[in-house]
């Protein structure tokens, strides 16, 4: 079955959150005048990475590396079922509900 859905163009939510990383990858690039660089589009489609992405740049010596920032996968499968892997709410599900209760209150009375 997973194969099937790999093979209709679906994949795991793992490999969405964490894509592969199938080699190495070697171009040169210019900086412009505003110290711009682009990035090859082979090597954006294989990270997956769009307009506006953000991106961690760390140097050392020689070495300029760039790192795309993704948010952290709040849920991770455990024992065949989806966990949420997040912290607690600051507030409490009423108080989230009351809060939001009256948010919306104030928007039909506006």
């Amino acid at each position: 079955m997973r194969g099937e859905k790999l093979r209709r163009g679906r994949q795991p939510i793992e490999q969405w959150v964490h894509p592969v990383h199938n080699g190495i990858m070697e171009a040169k690039v210019t900086l412009d005048k505003a110290g711009r660089v682009v990035l090859p589009k082979t090597l954006r489609e294989e990270l997956r990475l769009n307009a506006g992405d953000t991106l961690q740049i760390e140097s050392e010596g020689e070495r300029i590396t760039l790192r795309p920032v993704r948010a952290q996968a709040m849920l991770k499968k455990e024992l065949g079922v989806w966990v949420y892997q997040g912290g607690l709410p600051e507030e409490s599900i009423v108080e989230q509900i009351d809060r939001d209760r009256e948010e919306r209150i104030r928007s039909f009375l506006e």
